[in-house]
Parts: structure tokens; sequence; C-alpha cells
């Protein structure tokens, strides 16, 4: 049965059997290993999975997928197929693993949301544009909001790079593999915010307008860490956030 992509829902199907071999392979997972995807498509990297694992959790959002996948899925005993948006999807697991190929456009938000949670995934290897992956890795003095945010929430690492011609449709852009392994520091994310708020502009004008400081005050906050006042929030080190947030 062919299916066609949706745009809305960013999606582009990984269909390089090699490609999915090293995502499984990367991931690292065991036979004791309960693992989430979200967004499987057609189930490509599902079956791989699902030979490698304990259990698969498969979300899809989108319903003309759910027949397809159990029909494509049927042989194997170890995989759930849930048709949810993941935005509604209650998290109630422990102790798993998130491996997929996410829809570029909400890459991002999942990230954000599942390494927030309570109950974070023990890793998540998962597909996502090659400058976004690159953008959550980067250092000073080039350092985003983006960054800071998910650094502060887990040590990323790109474990490979992946060609758009291995996607059908193919997207506009490269892929990257990118490994997130939880390790929560305490940043925050208020102040990171305020210092990003207009990131051309000097940080303590922007840490005090943000967050209605006293501009002195601000002045000798950021001194007393070794900052200078003068500095953009793209030059900061995640250690002179952490200090920040533990200095107010």
């Amino acid at each position: 049965m062919q299916i066609k992509a949706l745009k809305s829902l960013g999606q582009n199907f990984l269909f390089d059997q090699n490609i999915v071999k090293k995502i499984v392979k990367l991931a690292n997972i065991s036979k004791k290993d309960i693992v989430l995807e979200i967004g499987p498509g057609t189930g490509s990297l599902t079956k791989e999975l699902a030979l490698n694992c304990k259990k698969v959790i498969a979300i899809e959002k989108d319903n003309r997928l759910i027949s397809v996948l159990k029909e494509n899925l049927k042989s194997f005993k170890n995989i759930e197929v849930i048709n949810e948006d993941i935005k509604n999807y209650k998290v109630t697991l422990k102790n798993y693993k998130i491996v997929a190929s996410l829809p570029y456009y909400i890459a991002t938000w999942i990230i954000k949301f599942f390494l927030e949670l309570k109950n974070p995934p023990l890793k998540m290897v998962i597909v996502v544009q090659k400058e976004v992956a690159q953008r959550i890795c980067e250092k000073p003095p080039k350092m985003s909001i983006l960054a800071v945010t998910t650094q502060a929430l887990a040590n990323p690492k790109i474990l490979s790079y992946i060609s758009k011609n291995s996607f059908s449709p193919k997207p506009k852009v490269d892929g990257a593999i990118l490994e997130l392994i939880p390790c929560k520091k305490n940043i925050d994310f208020s102040i990171v915010k305020a210092g990003f708020s207009h990131p051309r502009k000097r940080l303590d004008n922007n840490l005090a307008k943000k967050l209605e400081l006293n501009k002195e005050k601000t002045k000798n906050w950021l001194m007393k860490n070794k900052i200078n006042p003068q500095q953009r929030a793209e030059t900061l080190k995640l250690e002179d956030w952490y200090n920040l947030s533990n200095s107010l």
C-alpha cells in the first residue's frame, strides 16, 4: 500500500536499511531494553529495533499509517503501536530509551519535553536535522539558547550524519544521528531566557531589563561570577549559567 507523505506532519520516511541498521547499532540497545519510537512511519526502523530489544512502543499520529504498520509488523509480538499525537501521550514508562527518526518540525519540542520529565529516558538516539544537531552541540562563543537549555538537561553528541537521499520524499537538508544522555544541571532557564532575549546586545542590559534588576546589582552579580558585563550570552559557558543560577 502506497502512502503519500504529509508535509503538515513533517513526514520523510527513512528507507535506507543500512542507515536503519546503523541507528540501531549506535543506540547500543539490548534484549532487556524497552524502546519508545516516535513517528515510526511505515515501520522500517521499528522492525530493526524489535529484533534487538525487549519491546518497542511506537507512537504514530497519522491514522492512515496504523493499518500499514500493523500489516508490516504483524510477525512481531514485541511491538505495540499506538495511534496518538506525542503531545497527548502520557509517559508512564520507567527505564526506557528513545530511538527514533523524528519529524523535523517537532524535534526540538520532543527533545525538551522528554528531557524535562520526572522520568526522562535513559538515553535518546534520534535523527534530527543536521543543523539542529550542530546547534545543540555548539560551544562558546557560538552558544544558542537551544544549546544552553539542551546541554543543561543532557550531554549531547553527534554520532553520525545522514544524507537526505536516505529519505522519501527527500528533505531539503541532511540529517544527523544525535545522542542525548540525560544529566540535569541546576540552571535557571528564566535567567538563560533573559540573557538571550536580545542575543546581539550586552548581557548586563538583557538581564537587568528582563529580570527587573538594578543595573549596578546586575553588574556586580556578573563580575562576582567572573563574567564581563559587556559579554553576549552566546559567549558564556554552561558553568557560567550554573554559577549565575545559584548566586542571584
